[in-house]
């Protein structure tokens, strides 16, 4: 399990170590365009990834506007995601996407359209039409949107080979979940008749053990997170929420320190690399 723990971290430490160098780059005034950066969230994409990698599954993932993890962890570049925040044609998205409409079509990562919540729809098409394995991932609050239900519902009644991951954040801009409604998206999922709907925590192995049974008709996971910075800008929410990074960091030990120093050198020379081409 350890050996685990350690692919997971190396995934989410070159997430990590990205995103907060973007966000000096924001400060800088650098980046011209609003960033969604998924700082505190890593681990989620990060550990769903190896997950599939270890099953031997590629799936098609379907991301959220706040994804830059899930497009690294799923083996996007990272060059071609710096290009895109910059605006050129060198970017994943040709520079037209910015941050929140990544994408990287050789590794099936489709990127976000511009309404929130509208990849659960488009995921769900998607897998309707091919049978095969797909993931989508949504916020807490763009799954509460119409659309979104009423395609996981529809996912349920054709038995799709779907996972749908809420990656929650309990934030909506900046209005918590208590104040938008009372219920849970996982009470939604059994209410529609998903047999695997689950209400966890963002800790890697209790989302493995969770990931089982994964494909064998459709899933939910309501992953409970922390957003590290403001929902588009270079500012912080709340300095004292739980950092599973730094968590995870202080228990693997060394192997974990030595990957988390070579990926902030690596993110940091990628970045004054690319600045240097303006």
């Amino acid at each position: 399990m350890l050996n685990f723990r350690l692919k997971v971290f190396n995934r989410a430490s070159l997430s990590h170590h990205f995103e907060e160098e973007t966000f000096k780059q924001m400060q800088q005034k650098n980046i011209k365009f609003p960033s969604y950066l998924s700082s505190g969230q890593e681990f989620i994409p990060a550990t769903i990834a190896q997950v599939m990698e270890d099953k031997g599954i590629k799936p098609s993932v379907f991301i959220q506007h706040r994804g830059h993890s899930t497009y690294l962890s799923f083996g996007g570049k990272p060059i071609e995601l710096v290009d895109e925040l910059l605006g050129r044609e060198s970017g994943c998205a040709n520079g037209m996407g910015g941050s929140a409409s990544i994408q990287c079509k050789k590794n099936k990562i489709y990127g976000h359209d511009g309404l929130m919540g509208s990849q659960v729809p488009i995921g769900v098409g998607y897998c309707f039409s091919t049978r095969k394995p797909t993931i989508v991932f949504v916020g807490d609050s763009a799954a509460e949107e119409d659309y979104s239900l009423s395609a996981i519902g529809w996912a349920v009644t054709k038995n799709l080979p779907i996972l749908f991951v809420i990656e929650d954040n309990n934030l909506s801009i900046l209005t918590e979940k208590k104040v938008r409604r009372s219920w849970e998206m996982h009470n939604v999922g059994k209410g529609f008749g998903l047999h695997q709907s689950y209400n966890i925590s963002d800790n890697p192995i209790e989302i493995k053990r969770h990931l089982e049974n994964v494909f064998d008709g459709p899933m939910l996971l309501n992953i409970n997170t922390n957003r590290r910075y403001w929902h588009a800008g270079p500012g912080c929410d709340d300095e004292n929420t739980f950092n599973r990074y730094e968590d995870e960091l202080s228990k693997l030990g060394r192997k974990a320190q030595v990957m988390d120093l070579g990926h902030k050198k690596f993110v940091e020379d990628l970045w004054e690399n690319q600045l240097e081409k303006q």
